[in-house]
């Protein structure tokens, strides 16, 4: 089996992982620019997120509101395919996908023809309703075209009791057995969020997610320069909406925000 593991994917024990909030894309009712001005617009923040010593970078179809629920199209995919690849050959880091909504087979084939290293997938483990609809758990169907496609290098992290979602169909789970429902059906990491884009997830849920896993732990929203020392469970940050001006996550990115969030990465004690 591959080795999806926090050192073997980012050459470090904790990942600082940077969100490239591509813009509209085609097909999208808010898209407006090429595909040549996005791939542009998305190396320029790249660059920025490189130059401050991130270990990773993820790419994701933020700005395509409002989302279909469990799909994408191919113009989307094709879209974020050759964005995926022009990052990949301009800024040497691990990159991951994200397509929404929990369009995650979408996401792997993104991930194998641009060279990603793993995919951020939603709606892995137990139904629950999002704004985009009802969704299904994927674990199964997702592996087994992961193997059909060849893509077992691509590691899986998949969010748990996601954010923008009602979980009240799964109210007698709590998020530790959501957790480690993930990790039975194979996940190679479960991402813990705030209820919302921007939104801190709560330090003791993290942890307890740690304890009770063995795969890596991710904070997947609302990591601050402020409040990242309050996870010391944690394998890895997602980063997003911290580090664009204004800490709002539709505004530009601020290349001093992602030093500050950096910075204040580099001084954390080491992980577990």
């Amino acid at each position: 089996m591959p080795d999806h593991s926090i050192a073997s994917l980012f050459s470090a024990r904790r990942a600082l992982i940077g969100m490239l909030h591509i813009g509209a894309l085609p097909g999208s009712p808010a898209q407006r620019a090429s595909v040549d001005e996005l791939i542009a617009g998305t190396l320029a923040e790249a660059r920025v997120y490189r130059d401050a010593g991130l270990h990773g970078l993820m790419i994701e179809n933020m700005h395509d509101r409002p989302y279909l629920a469990g799909a994408a199209g191919p113009e989307t995919v094709a879209a974020m395919a050759a964005i995926g690849r022009a990052v990949r050959s301009e800024v040497d880091l691990p990159l991951g996908v994200q397509v929404l909504a929990a369009a995650n087979r979408e996401a792997l084939a993104v991930a194998l023809a641009c060279g990603a290293s793993f995919i951020r997938a939603e709606a892995f483990v137990y139904a629950h309703v999002a704004d985009e609809g009802l969704l299904q758990a994927s674990a199964g169907p997702l592996l087994r075209y992961r193997r059909e496609i060849g893509a077992g290098h691509v590691a899986i992290f998949a969010d748990v009791k996601k954010k923008h979602a009602a979980h009240a169909i799964t109210a007698d789970l709590d998020l530790v057995e959501t957790a480690r429902g993930a990790e039975f059906f194979l996940a190679d990491g479960v991402i813990v969020t705030g209820v919302a884009t921007g939104r801190a997830a709560d330090p003791a849920e993290v942890a307890a997610v740690a304890g009770a896993v063995g795969i890596p732990v991710l904070v997947g929203s609302g990591v601050t320069p402020e409040n990242i020392a309050r996870y010391p469970a944690a394998d890895g940050f997602i980063v997003g909406s911290a580090v664009k001006r204004d800490g709002c996550w539709s505004s530009p990115l601020d290349p001093e925000r992602v030093k500050a969030l950096a910075s204040a990465f580099a001084n954390l004690e080491p992980s577990r």
